[in-house]
């Protein structure tokens, strides 16, 4: 039988210890990976693996031996419990052996769990388990955790109180990372808010959200954005010892202020435009980006990018001869200068 969307979520929480089997397939390994971890955990509980009740088996050895997984399904564990016989990155070389387990398995044999890849609709494996009337199969797509569960994994960590602003900001996360840093930075909330009562706020989730490789040019470009000019050089210096590139600083620059501009532009204001980008800003800084972006307005804004493409293009020019870190100072210097403009 097939298992999708909400049904197949559910599943995931709360398996059926009395089904013969699972099979979950997907192109995306790590979220195949972290599905089967979630059911078979539900499955025989914590202890099942070092309690014996598990027993994990690649795919490439039924080739060789057919009869292991038959063997794992009929053993009986020295401990009570629901047993658990894994196939891990299954494909239709070892649909013989499978599909022989599923045939002979009686309640009270190990329920028989499979993983694979992106499988046909004319594989032997997924078209077994889609037509038997005790096993299921999902397909585990590529697309970002919805609402729902993204509050069960909140749930799961322990973390009730949510505010909306939080969770809008984990819904944009979870768009651009991926499934295991995603649920990895949802554990480290978890752990950020432990021993504290209060409701998940965006600076938390900004507090514990991966960093970008461009934050070391954050406080740069905040200064220029807020016309505070004599602070640009001191962090030139600072950023120039660092080994930044005076390239790398036009690229950084232009980035930021292009974020601002589509802000700014926003038909529905700069608000829902911050809200829009990607990747999403949090906390803190989308508040203090929010506040540049209004504060500039899309003509200043176009007129600062045209700017930033001018110098950008002398740097690449192979006539250029002037420093190339003198000329992005002050080309930064101009902008803060066009900031303050009233």
């Amino acid at each position: 039988m097939k298992l999708g969307g909400r049904e197949a979520t559910a599943y995931f929480k709360s398996p059926d210890a009395k089904r013969t089997g699972l099979l979950i397939y997907g192109s995306d390994g790590m979220r195949v990976a972290l599905k089967r971890q979630d059911v078979i955990k539900a499955l025989i509980g914590p202890k099942g693996d070092e309690e014996m009740r598990l027993v994990r088996m690649p795919a490439g050895d039924l080739r060789k031996d057919p009869a292991m997984l038959l063997d794992a399904v009929k053993a009986v564990s020295f401990f009570p419990g629901p047993r658990v016989a894994f196939v891990e990155d299954a494909n239709d070389t070892a649909a013989p052996a499978i599909l022989a387990a599923l045939e002979d398995w009686a309640e009270g044999d190990a329920q028989i769990i499979v993983t694979a890849g992106q499988l046909k609709a004319t594989s032997k494996i997924r078209k077994a388990f889609e037509a038997h009337r005790n096993a299921y199969a999902v397909g585990i797509y590529d697309d970002p955790p919805g609402r729902d569960e993204i509050e069960g994994m909140l749930k799961d960590a322990g973390l009730a109180q949510v505010s909306r602003d939080a969770m809008t900001d984990l819904t944009g996360l979870s768009r651009e990372l991926g499934p295991g840093d995603f649920r990895q930075t949802i554990e480290k909330l978890a752990l950020y808010k432990h021993g504290d009562a209060s409701e998940v706020g965006s600076a938390d989730v900004a507090a514990c959200a991966p960093q970008s490789t461009e934050a070391a040019l954050d406080d740069l470009l905040n200064v220029v954005a807020e016309a505070k000019m004599g602070e640009i050089h001191p962090i030139m210096t600072k950023l120039k010892a660092q080994g930044v590139q005076p390239v790398g600083l036009i690229i950084g620059a232009t980035r930021h202020f292009k974020a601002l501009y589509a802000a700014a532009s926003d038909p529905a204001g700069a608000s829902q435009g911050i809200a829009r980008l990607r990747p999403p800003i949090f906390g803190p800084r989308r508040d203090r980006m929010l506040k540049q972006a209004q504060g500039w307005g899309a003509v200043k804004l176009e007129q600062a990018l045209s700017y930033l493409i001018e110098t950008d293009l002398q740097l690449r020019s192979a006539g250029q001869t002037a420093p190339q870190m003198a000329l992005v100072e002050r080309t930064l210097i101009r902008l803060a200068g066009l900031a303050g403009k009233r």
